[in-house]
């Protein structure tokens, strides 16, 4: 159902269920799955790829050119994936020529404010509270949870489960299945409400507590953690996501929590 007070350019490609509500301004290349909501006043921009039953809420924007003075015009994407919902006012814009894509997966829900720059791609179930903010170039694991007013820096990555505080500014990348807090952004123990509501065992949970242990209690430097935790813990797909996490952060892996930086 389409209203007449909406603009769809001709070239549009929506599914027949599609509900557009007035005032809302949908561009060409564009695409849109079928049973997927968009409300009044929100403008579906060039390049938008958006996936079945998704609702988006007034005054979201969606491919809008990147806020990047490196861009020229390049013909990008945002990619928006099936039964994810964006509400009021979030900015999510197209990629660059490094990705050439925005990618947001499916069963996400993105809160009111938050802005998705260029090049970031967000997992699976992933929850962003208001105004949480990605610089250009974020990535971010399935399952994780931002709270509100989470500003993460350009290049960053967020691990699978991990959950960040509200408030938290950050800088260097948060591994997967951690609790992540204060300032400057610290690890707090492991995210153990989550893994459990996700249905990891009491095995699995208690073995990434002790690769955790390893890594930010126990005084070592990180090569000698990651070469501990390697020869010490038995291979399993939580542990080996954890070292592949590390050994590949570009940035540098968030410290351990020391009350004498406080």
């Amino acid at each position: 159902m389409n209203q007449p007070l909406a603009y769809i350019h001709p070239d549009a490609k929506l599914a027949e269920n599609v509900v557009v509500e007035p005032f809302t301004t949908i561009s060409k290349n564009v695409s849109i799955g079928e049973g997927t909501w968009i409300g009044p006043n929100v403008s579906i921009l060039d390049g938008a790829r958006i996936g079945k039953n998704c609702k988006i809420f007034p005054g979201a924007v969606v491919s809008a050119i990147p806020q990047d003075l490196k861009y020229r015009g390049e013909k990008s994407i945002v990619i928006i994936g099936d039964n994810t919902t964006i509400r009021e006012c979030v900015t999510i814009n197209k990629g660059t020529a490094d990705r050439m894509k925005t990618m947001i997966g499916n069963n996400c829900l993105i809160m009111a404010y938050s802005h998705i720059a260029h090049d970031c791609i967000v997992g699976n179930n992933c929850i962003f509270s208001n105004n949480t903010t990605l610089a250009g170039h974020v990535s971010v694991g399935d399952f994780a949870i931002m709270a509100g007013m989470t500003a993460v820096h350009q290049f960053c990555t967020i691990g699978s489960h991990a959950f960040v505080t509200g408030g938290s500014l950050v800088r260097k990348d948060v591994p997967p299945f951690v609790k992540a807090a204060r300032e400057p952004l610290s690890y707090m123990g492991i995210n153990s409400v989550g893994l459990r509501r996700r249905g990891f065992s009491s095995e699995q949970i208690r073995e990434i507590q002790g690769i955790y242990r390893i890594l930010y209690q126990k005084n070592y430097n990180t090569a000698q953690a990651l070469e501990i935790i390697e020869a010490e813990m038995e291979a399993t797909p939580e542990r080996d996501e954890i070292l592949t996490f590390i050994r590949e952060s570009q940035r540098g892996i968030m410290r351990g929590y020391n009350t004498n930086n406080f």
